[in-house]
């Protein structure tokens, strides 16, 4: 009995987010045709269950279509978790991606049944810990994307660098007073992100001690579109109704040139819209730095190893694709997984 999630349907049915098409793609890998019930704890699931043969493969409908999936109430939690736990004799954890969410079938079912780690969840950790403990320094870290909030906290006292790119420089830029014009700002973030520098600025005469290293020019547009006009700018002077939407690539030559010496990178997050060619470039070019400096490498999260497939580097480039983004930085940080805690029987030491 496989059980998965997909979107965010908010705790009720959406066709928008069933899972078949995944079954039927699960199928095809398996080659055996894979069920899968109309709902996810009720009478369907049940009946698909009971008469499930051996050998066979039966996949539950989205899990998020039920509320207790993610409920911060824990008794709500818990009585979707004893209708799970009572699908199944034992329970396999192997979406390392949602072990740092305390949902109900990460956390709360793993205590209610015999229970183990999956194969991916073993690399994962066995891959992550190299960047926990025991660092073959030096250590630099790329983050992109969009989102500042829990990306640097301990890395910065992990870290000898930090490179920043993506929509998550426009923050870093907006704390230090520049003009980011229509660029993706996380506002309530830049109270943080003005800490962050400070203890940067304190720790770059420290031996070991991280530094943040911001992109000095930017490609930058009017519009979010492959035709649209577009110039590179000083980082610090985007023109105001422009957004930046890529680094230059003399910025991610910068990049790559700071990062040629690193013994251990770790990348989470696209350097800017590589879904438009125009914008590809900065990630296409940290991409190939990262296969060139002869590190071992980790990319965490579902959207940079979606980049660096897009644009047509192979995951064996690599030292490690993880398939988790927040877990993985939650990981790095030191931070309490609930699912693997669970798992694991007991809190985990990471630090």
């Amino acid at each position: 009995m496989v059980c998965a999630h997909l979107g965010r349907p908010g705790g009720k049915p959406d066709r928008r987010y069933s899972l078949a098409p995944v079954a039927e793609r699960l199928g095809e890998l398996l080659g055996d045709p894979v069920a899968l019930a109309a709902d996810t704890v009720g009478p369907a699931a049940r009946a698909a269950v009971a008469a499930l043969p051996p050998g066979r493969v039966v996949m539950l409908e989205n899990l998020r279509f039920c509320a207790g999936e993610t409920s911060k109430d824990d008794a709500e939690r818990a009585a979707f978790a004893g209708q799970l736990a009572a699908l199944a004799d034992v329970y396999v954890g192997d979406g390392f991606g949602v072990l740092h969410r305390r949902h109900a079938s990460v956390h709360d079912v793993v205590r209610r049944l015999p229970h183990a780690a999956g194969y991916l969840v073993a690399a994962e950790t066995a891959a992550l810990s190299r960047l926990a403990a025991d660092i073959q320094r030096p250590y630099a870290v790329v983050l992109g994307g969009a989102k500042v909030a829990d990306k640097i906290g301990a890395l910065l006292d992990r870290a000898d660098q930090i490179f920043v790119g993506g929509a998550v420089a426009f923050t870093f830029l907006a704390a230090q007073g520049h003009p980011v014009g229509a660029s993706l700002v996380e506002r309530d973030q830049l109270d943080a992100v003005r800490g962050y520098l400070d203890r940067a600025r304190c720790q770059e005469t420290r031996v070991g001690r991280a530094r943040i290293v911001l992109p000095p020019d930017i490609v930058a547009a009017p519009a979010r579109a492959p035709g649209a006009l577009r110039k590179v700018v000083p980082a610090g002077q985007i023109p105001t109704d422009w957004m930046g939407l890529d680094i230059r690539p003399e910025a991610a030559w910068l990049f790559a040139a700071q990062l040629a010496g690193a013994k251990t990178i770790f990348w989470n997050g696209p350097m800017g819209v590589f879904e438009l060619e125009p914008f590809a470039a900065g990630t296409r070019t940290v991409a190939g730095a990262l296969i060139d400096s002869g590190a071992f490498t980790v990319i965490g999260g579902g959207d940079t190893a979606a980049a660096v497939r897009a644009l047509g580097f192979a995951d064996s480039a690599f030292g490690y694709v993880s398939t988790g983004g927040g877990a993985s930085l939650d990981y790095l940080q030191g931070k309490d997984l609930p699912g693997l805690d669970a798992l694991a029987g007991i809190a985990v030491a990471r630090v």
